[in-house]
C-alpha cells in the first residue's frame, strides 16, 4: 500500500493511497498549484483542492494511487465511443473525487466522496498490473479511466495505461474535459482515446457546476490536436441546455474543431439533486441532432433512449447515406464497414475501426 512517509496529513482513509503528484507548481513556504484540472488550486501545506482527494502535505503534492473505486467490463459504445472498436470490450475502472459538483451526477456516489456525506467512500486496493491482467483476462480491447473524473487522478491512470500498453491494450479518459495545458501533455501520450462531456455553452452554468467553459473549450482543442480520437457528449437537459441557441453555440464550437467528431446528445433522466424535471423527450433529441447536422458535422447520434429514436444511434456514410453500424443502444447488430471504408461509396470513415487505422 502506498503511504505518506512522515505525514501529518492524512485525514482520511483515502490518504493512505496517496503518491507525490507530478502535476504541480511549487511556491514558496511549502505552498504549490495543482495543475490537474482547470481549477489551478493554490494550496498552502494542510489545504485540499476543489476535488477533495489532491492535498498538499508539507510542500508536497499528494495524488490518489493504487486504488479502484468502480471496475466493470462494458461494450464501448456504452462509454459512449461509436467509432471505436465497434462491439469490443472496456474495462473501465473509477477512482474516488470530482472537481464539478453537478446537480443531475449519475455517479454521484463516487464522484463526490468526501465532499456529500450520502456519496460512497468505500475502494480496494488494486496494482496496474492487476487491473491490466483482468483487462487481458477478460477480452477487453480498451482500458477506460471513467466513473469519477479522471483528470484529478491522472497520475494514477499513467500508471495504469503504461502498463496496458505493455499488453497491446488501448487507453481512454471518459472525462468532463475542465483540463490544462499542463495535464493534457502529460497525459497525451498514454491516451488513445478521449471522450468529452460538453454539458453546457453558457459560462454562467459552467460556474454553477463548479468549473469554466473556455477551459473546457480549450481542453476540446488540445485534445483533438493532440491525435487523441475524440468524442463528444451532451446530456441535454430540459430547461437547462435545450434551447436552439444553446445546442446550435455546441454544436458550431465542435464544427470548428473538426466536423469528423461524433456530437452524442443523450437523455437526461431525474437524478441526485435535480429531480424536478421530467426525462428528455425523443423530440428534443431528434432537434438537437437536427440542429448538429446543420452545423455541419457529419456524425450526431441520440442516446439513452434506445430503439425509440428513429435510428439515429446509427452511422451512417456521410457521403451517400448508406448505413454503415446498425445499434440498438450500445449493442451493434451489423457492422458493414470495410477497413474503415463505406462498402458503397469506399469513403474513408473517421475513427479508430481496426489496430493500426487512423
Amino acid at each position: 500500500m502506498v503511504t505518506p512517509a512522515n505525514s501529518t496529513q492524512i485525514r482520511y482513509p483515502l490518504d493512505r493511497n496517496t503518491k507525490p503528484g507530478k502535476l504541480v507548481r511549487q511556491l514558496e513556504n511549502d505552498s504549490l498549484i495543482c495543475t490537474a484540472c482547470g481549477h489551478l488550486c493554490k494550496l498552502k501545506s494542510g489545504q485540499r483542492g476543489i476535488c477533495k482527494v489532491r492535498y498538499n502535505d508539507k510542500g508536497t503534492l499528494r495524488v490518489p494511487f493504487n486504488y479502484v473505486a468502480g471496475l466493470q467490463n462494458d461494450p464501448i459504445e456504452k462509454k459512449p465511443f461509436f467509432h471505436v472498436f465497434p462491439g469490443s470490450r472496456a474495462l473501465s475502472f473509477g477512482m474516488l473525487g470530482c472537481d464539478f459538483r453537478c446537480a443531475y451526477c449519475q455517479n454521484w456516489f463516487t464522484s463526490q466522496t468526501l465532499r456529500d456525506d450520502q456519496s460512497t467512500k468505500k475502494s480496494d486496493y488494486m496494482t496496474a498490473e492487476e487491473i491490466c491482467n483482468l483487462a487481458k483476462k477478460n477480452g477487453s480491447r480498451t482500458i477506460v479511466s471513467t466513473y469519477n473524473e479522471p483528470l484529478i487522478t491522472s497520475e494514477w491512470a499513467v500508471e495504469v495505461f503504461k502498463e496496458a500498453r505493455k499488453r497491446g491494450v488501448r487507453t481512454a479518459y471518459v472525462s468532463n474535459g475542465h483540463g490544462t495545458p499542463e495535464v493534457i501533455e502529460y497525459i497525451s501520450p498514454w491516451i488513445d482515446f478521449y471522450k468529452i462531456d460538453l454539458k453546457t455553452f453558457s459560462d454562467k452554468n459552467y460556474r454553477k457546476l463548479g468549473g469554466n467553459l473556455n477551459a473546457v473549450l480549450d481542453t476540446v482543442n488540445r485534445v483533438f490536436s493532440s491525435g487523441m480520437w475524440t468524442e463528444i457528449v451532451t446530456l441535454v437537459i430540459p430547461d437547462y441546455n435545450d434551447s436552439d441557441e444553446e445546442l446550435t453555440g455546441i454544436a458550431e464550437f465542435i464544427a470548428s474543431v473538426s466536423i469528423d467528431i461524433p456530437w452524442h446528445v443523450t437523455a437526461f433522466h431525474p437524478d441526485y439533486k435535480m429531480k424536478d424535471r421530467e426525462r428528455t423527450t425523443v423530440a428534443t433529441l431528434l432537434r438537437a441532432r437536427g440542429i448538429g447536422k446543420q452545423a455541419g458535422l457529419k456524425f450526431v447520434y441520440s442516446g439513452n433512449i434506445p430503439g425509440q429514436l428513429e435510428n439515429t444511434e446509427n452511422t451512417y456514410c456521410p457521403g451517400c447515406d448508406e448505413p454503415l453500424i446498425i445499434r440498438i443502444g450500445f449493442r451493434v447488430k451489423n457492422n458493414y464497414l470495410q477497413n474503415g471504408h463505406c462498402p458503397k461509396c469506399s469513403q474513408s470513415i473517421a475513427g479508430r475501426w481496426s489496430e493500426g487505422l487512423t
